[in-house]
């Protein structure tokens, strides 16, 4: 960690500014951002990074574009591919690095395209749309897919369903790139799956509940080439005394995978649990305000000894001091404005 450099990729709604990408050089000692560059792109609101850490892909309003990361972390285009469908709002190349998924929150749509070597979106070689109807509530009465996320072995995918519920899980025929509905992980009614995560190990899933406030554990393991999952505990988001009408927001790990953070709306806070790696178990070391309204996202630096909080209502990212053992959040310094933000993913370079 001593002497390893960072930047920050933060995406962001675009109105009115056409540079949705924001790259920030990180200052690991005092925990702050510094503004690097801005990259041309309409409403990026979501980025990810290959698992070769050599290209970094991200939503725009007509597709899904490729970019080459350069040593100093700059961003160089590579092509940008439609999906034949309404603007996504999450996507992940998996752990194989041969195909992009992308999550349509508004049509229901997950989206399977082609990689190639260099880096570049090939052509679309699988659509599902999902069917179905949820509870009559005002957003939850058909299908939003709200992120896509493969199991570690490479298996299957997993589909979070916010409108209806549920996570989908398909199995991944490579050669054929196509996707096969194998099973249905089932939340309880009303609560909004909104994104899932997979331990370092591959052995935990965890899913938070946009609607409840609320993290589900599961236990994964594969069977006879078969996916099994297991609840194993479920753990909100809030404290006892929270504000009303809120919903949980963003799921990330640490770098090392220690460390869970999420965040709530409407509560503006962030909550952080240390993670038990043996058995997938979540303990809340703090929940506290982020001094901003609707954190859509929230990260520890790599040396957990800091956080971002994107607030994507007042348009800033907030930065604190933290102490996973104490459970203290301390504020470092002044807000830094940047147009409605969405997600921040740090990344190593070449000092």
């Amino acid at each position: 960690m001593t002497g390893t450099k960072y930047v920050a990729y933060v995406s962001t709604y675009t109105m009115g500014d056409n540079h949705g990408i924001k790259i920030y050089d990180v200052d690991m000692k005092k925990g702050r951002f510094t503004e690097k560059a801005q990259v041309v792109i309409t409403n990026s609101s979501y980025v990810t990074l290959a698992k070769n850490n050599k290209y970094l892909y991200s939503i725009t309003d007509f597709g899904v574009e490729a970019y080459e990361i350069q040593k100093d972390g700059m961003l160089k285009v590579i092509n940008m591919a439609p999906i034949n469908g309404m603007r996504g709002c999450y996507l992940t190349t998996g752990n194989e690095d041969r195909y992009l998924f992308v999550a349509g929150y508004h049509d229901g749509k997950v989206t399977m395209l082609r990689l190639n070597e260099n880096g570049s979106i090939g052509d679309i070689t699988d659509e599902i749309y999902n069917k179905g109807m949820g509870i009559a509530s005002e957003r939850s009465f058909r299908p939003h897919i709200s992120c896509v996320k493969m199991t570690r072995d490479s298996k299957f995918l997993c589909v979070a369903d916010l409108g209806m519920d549920h996570v989908d899980v398909y199995a991944i025929d490579y050669e054929k790139g196509k996707l096969k509905h194998v099973d249905v992980i089932r939340s309880e009614q009303g609560s909004g799956p909104r994104h899932i995560k997979f331990s370092k190990d591959g052995k935990f899933l965890y899913i938070v509940h946009e609607e409840k406030s609320f993290i589900d554990v599961y236990s994964y393991e594969e069977r006879n080439n078969m996916p099994f999952f297991e609840k194993i505990q479920n753990i909100s988001t809030l404290n006892d005394y929270h504000a009303g009408g809120t919903v949980a927001s963003a799921l990330t790990f640490s770098e090392d995978y220690k460390y869970l953070i999420s965040t709530n709306a409407g509560d503006n806070s962030v909550v952080a649990y240390k993670v038990d790696t043996k058995t997938g178990l979540l303990t809340k070391s703090l929940c506290l305000p982020v001094s901003g309204e609707y954190p859509k996202d929230a990260a520890l630096f790599p040396d957990n000894k800091h956080l971002v909080s994107l607030n994507h209502e007042s348009n800033t990212m907030t930065f604190f001091s933290i102490d996973m053992d104490k459970g203290t959040l301390v504020m470092n310094g002044p807000e830094i404005k940047v147009e409605s933000p969405n997600c921040v993913i740090f990344k190593s370079i070449e000092g």
